[in-house]
């Protein structure tokens, strides 16, 4: 397995520079550096090109994550608005490319967060997405993308919940670049089983996201068994991503958008997040990988 951390730990704003992170990154230890790729429609060529040039002279692999905007939902009912979807997943992907990122994650086959209202049609609305996702899947294959459909917790989305759910999706889409995501934060919250999950989802499962229940890095002092976990990754042979989504500090737009509205960094400085951060990584992969704990 590869260990990852995605840069929004570090930020209060979705975007900006990534090229930075890619030394801060390889300097803590890590494997792979995911971003944002919802402002990438804001860049041009060139930001890509030196972000795939710096990722390379670090010995990095990029990842990237995106929650659509609603005007960006796979399962709407105006076709209008999807076909601008498909418009900005091209580009989006065009520059993927660019920039050496072949994986993208996320609550793509709708929006996020996705609230569930009376007049919503769950079953319409997903059979919808999946037709959509082929084609969308179709358009990544050619830019070498694998999509990973992220199951997010019901706070925050409706149509993918749990890995059973997830699973149904991905062999209705039934693309070989379309895979299913996993993570322990909304896991926590709709599984009864982590580890169950995780091997149900066997071969399928293409991405991993990690944290703690309140999403602080994770570390042996939390809830989560993580040899049991290492242990079911390895029991189904995933040799991918197993990337850090911690959020800990308040403020900015990705406060407001993961819902954090006290400080879990304990006051610390840019200084001690790369710390915590390279602390969490040895002892995650340690464990992770059935070594003894360090």
């Amino acid at each position: 397995m590869k260990y990852g951390i995605y840069y929004a730990y570090w930020e209060k704003e979705w975007g900006g520079n990534f090229v930075p992170y890619t030394e801060k990154c390889a300097r803590l230890g890590f494997d792979i550096l995911e971003v944002a790729c919802g402002a990438f429609d804001r860049e041009d060529d060139r930001f890509f090109r030196e972000l795939a040039a710096a990722a390379k002279a670090n010995g990095l692999r990029l990842t990237g994550g995106y929650g659509p905007r609603k005007g960006h939902d796979l399962a709407g009912t105006d076709p209008a608005q999807v076909e601008a979807a498909f418009r900005f997943y091209a580009d989006m992907f065009r520059k993927m490319e660019l920039a050496g990122i072949d994986r993208l994650g996320g609550a793509l086959y709708s929006y996020w967060p996705a609230q569930c209202t009376p007049e919503t049609d769950k079953a319409a609305d997903t059979d919808r997405s999946v037709a959509r996702m082929q084609r969308l899947a179709d358009l990544a294959a050619d830019h070498g993308i694998t999509l990973c459909m992220e199951a997010l917790n019901r706070f925050e989305g409706y149509m993918i919940n749990t890995a059973d759910e997830c699973l149904a999706y991905v062999r209705a889409v039934n693309r070989p670049n379309v895979k299913v995501m996993l993570d322990t934060f909304h896991m926590n919250i709709e599984e009864d089983s982590l580890t169950d999950a995780i091997r149900k989802s066997g071969p399928l499962l293409g991405h991993f996201h990690v944290g703690e229940a309140n999403r602080r890095c994770p570390g042996p002092n939390g809830r989560f068994d993580w040899a049991a976990i290492g242990r079911a990754l390895r029991s189904i042979g995933y040799a991918g991503g197993v990337v850090m989504e911690p959020f800990v500090r308040m403020g900015g737009q990705v406060g407001r958008d993961v819902s954090l509205w006290r400080d879990l960094s304990g006051g610390a400085s840019n200084e001690q997040l790369d710390q915590d951060a390279a602390t969490s990584l040895t002892w995650l992969r340690s464990v992770m990988e059935g070594k003894d704990t360090p």
